[in-house]
């Protein structure tokens, strides 16, 4: 299935991705503000994280994200832990290719994502959870309408210090659908 803005493309994760999400996976910098843990994994270990976890699970949906203009993939956006019972999932976001910092590319991903979570999989909740320090991130997420729902305080060691996780979510009825960027 493929989703389309003006400059973004998200695709469904394939086997041929690997190589590429393995050198975010192992890049300590990008994985800092997003992983709790900050492991290095060997190329067999991402390859059965993702045919286990990512394409092997029914509860869970992995899209690239690809750069129309330059052509090329640079980053990841996922539904996981489904819920199709009571309809809510929990989203992911991790823009590998450094250079696409900060230009609007994950709020444009994750608008493509919450489109088909709300409009398509008929969601009702969808939710994540953030570093407390990832003051960009936090302020991505408002724009699109999550709230903060909770902190769970100090359970993550950075930097030397302890911080929160921030627990965010967004209703089907409070999300303003766009479909042109």
């Amino acid at each position: 299935m493929l989703f389309d803005s003006k400059r973004i493309r998200l695709r469904k994760m394939e086997k041929g991705d690997v190589p590429l999400y393995h050198s975010w996976r192992n890049d300590i910098e990008m994985m800092s503000s997003t992983n709790p843990n900050l492991d290095q994994y060997s190329l067999e270990e991402t390859l059965d994280f993702v045919e286990t976890i990512i394409l092997g699970s029914s509860s869970s949906k992995a899209y690239m994200i690809h750069e129309k203009e330059m052509d090329v993939t640079i980053g990841i956006t996922s539904l996981i832990n489904i819920d199709y019972k009571n309809r809510n999932a929990e989203c992911i976001i991790d823009i590998g290719e450094k250079t696409y910092w900060g230009k609007g590319y994950g709020f444009e991903a994750l608008r493509l994502l919450l489109n088909y979570a709300f409009l398509e999989m008929n969601l009702h909740r969808v939710s994540l959870r953030v570093f407390s320090f990832n003051k960009k991130a936090i302020r991505l997420y408002e724009k699109l309408g999550f709230k903060h729902e909770g902190t769970s305080r100090q359970c993550l060691y950075r930097y030397g210090q302890w911080h929160d996780i921030v627990h965010m979510g967004i209703l089907k009825d409070e999300y303003k659908c766009e479909t042109t960027f």
